[in-house]
């Protein structure tokens, strides 16, 4: 009889750690709307045991929503978008997308490769940006979903044929959106190809920590862990140089509001009408490291950012201007979200200086950004 009570403890032993270690996060798929040439779009909920969830649609692998508590343990949307297909194909200024090939700008869509020159589209201004008229951001995904322990992912792949907006190479590309029990996003970028191309791959959410996005986001709280950043041109293109924040409105190393001085009179701030620059990542390891975080008092809410990405693209919301209708009440006014894009150098394809964005056969480019929220 010993033997069965003994056999029978083990067993709900064994049985309660693997309860404990099962998933609890779940996917949800659902219909989200129909592209005007007719594809089916899906949005796939994720969401854990704490009631985090993350909504991503397989058009553009856009992040359509993200709802996080705040210290009375509301949850609420912290991320701007909008609530049908069409307003993503038609208006998006890029909310939630995943960017590429190449995120961010590249001066008058020009680079070369190996003695051999190729034009992409400029679509801003005289300058090509976030992958041409159609980027990943506009591309339909395929997703697979995949269970883990703690966790669930979505897998979403896309194949950017070789030629297409103008870089070479048939280029193999693997994002991996995964929700942890711990309110943590990690993404991971892979991708290959056949031919010597540049890449340049990051995640364009526009955050509102306070879940109110009829306010800015100027009493926001950031700090980045940058001694330097790059600053740019009239048209938002890298000088080349890397100048140091310290007594200037870059200087983000101790938490500072974003409205403390983004209307200083100041040349960098007048070209990016605040701020709209990569700043240069102190790294001390290729490994995940803090780069950058946010917090908004009014909620509780703070969003931590991790990376092995040499730069981060913060910008705060500049040149949105109430014409956007919001997914919710009202309209995307002035500064009403700020992004915190983890990627290569602007321009680092003209730029000797700056890390290399290039990708030749046989090599695997691999970066990685977690998300991390919590609330004090």
């Amino acid at each position: 009889m010993k033997n069965i009570y003994f056999l029978l403890l083990l067993f709900l032993i064994f049985t309660c750690e693997n309860i404990n270690n099962m998933s609890l996060v779940t996917i949800e798929k659902q219909f989200f709307g129909e592209t005007l040439d007719g594809n089916e779009i899906y949005e796939y909920i994720l969401k854990n045991e704490k009631g985090m969830e993350v909504s991503v649609i397989n058009y553009g692998g856009i992040i359509t929503s993200w709802k996080a508590k705040d210290r009375d343990d509301n949850y609420q949307d912290i991320v701007l978008g909008f609530d049908n297909i069409n307003d993503y194909e038609t208006k998006n200024p890029y909310f939630g997308a995943l960017i590429g090939r190449y995120g961010n700008r590249i001066a008058k869509g020009k680079f070369s490769i190996d003695d051999k020159n190729y034009t992409l589209a400029t679509n801003n201004d005289e300058n090509h940006l976030h992958g041409g008229l159609k980027g990943f951001d506009k591309v339909i995904w395929n997703i697979e979903e995949i269970f883990h322990e703690s966790s669930a992912s979505l897998v979403l792949k896309y194949i950017s044929s070789d030629m297409e907006e103008g870089y070479p190479g048939n280029l193999n590309v693997k994002v991996i959106y995964t929700l942890n029990n711990n309110d943590e996003l990690i993404v991971k970028y892979e991708a290959d190809t056949d031919k010597t191309t540049i890449v340049n791959l990051t995640q364009h959410s526009y955050f509102n920590l306070s879940g109110d996005f009829n306010q800015d986001i100027l009493n926001h709280e950031v700090k980045i862990n940058a001694d330097s950043f790059l600053p740019v041109d009239s048209t938002l293109i890298p000088t080349g140089e890397k100048r140091e924040v310290f007594d200037t409105p870059f200087d983000f190393l101790q938490p500072k509001k974003i409205g403390r001085d983004i209307e200083m009179d100041n040349e960098q701030i007048n070209y990016g009408n605040g701020y709209d620059h990569c700043w240069v990542l102190n790294k001390h390891t290729d490994e995940l490291q803090f780069v950058a975080s946010a917090y908004d008092d009014s909620s509780g809410r703070l969003l931590e950012v991790y990376s092995n990405q040499p730069g981060i693209q913060f910008y705060t919301g500049n040149f949105l201007d109430g014409s956007l209708k919001s997914k919710y009440e009202g309209n995307y006014k002035f500064r009403s979200g700020f992004c915190f894009e983890t990627q290569n150098f602007p321009n680092s394809p003209n730029e000797h200086s700056f890390p290399s964005a290039s990708l030749r056969p046989g090599e695997k480019y691999l970066t990685q950004t977690k998300f991390k929220f919590s609330v004090k």
